[in-house]
């Protein structure tokens, strides 16, 4: 992962204005981020490069959406569960199912509503 000023700056804008910068970031991370922008353009420690991208993985966990988690999480199995026994009773398209995002996301909101 390589995290630039550029895409560091951005991952701080995304996350403020989500709310996730000060309610859900300590504040030694958010103090990192900040100096860091503030003193290089360029990171060339490794040991700073690996404490920002953990902060990074950090905030991107934040950021994902319920909806995107779920589809990962529930969609995709069942989709994939489908389209193999689909398979089995002589579907040949039901192949793709299991990599299909829409038909994934449809199935999470399918099972957020208790339908």
């Amino acid at each position: 992962m390589f995290l630039g000023r550029d895409a560091l700056q951005k991952l701080k804008s995304r996350a403020m204005r989500r709310g996730v910068w000060f309610r859900a970031l300590p504040r030694i991370d958010r103090v990192l981020i900040e100096v860091t922008l503030r003193v290089t353009d360029n990171v060339r420690s490794l040991v700073l490069m690996k404490c920002l991208c953990e902060v990074a993985k950090k905030l991107e966990a934040l950021l994902e959406s319920r909806l995107s988690v779920a589809t990962r999480k529930f969609g995709f199995p069942l989709a994939q569960k489908l389209g193999a026994i689909a398979q089995k009773w002589g579907n040949e398209s039901a192949k793709e199912w299991g990599l299909n995002l829409r038909f994934a996301r449809y199935l999470a909101v399918m099972n957020f509503s208790g339908a």
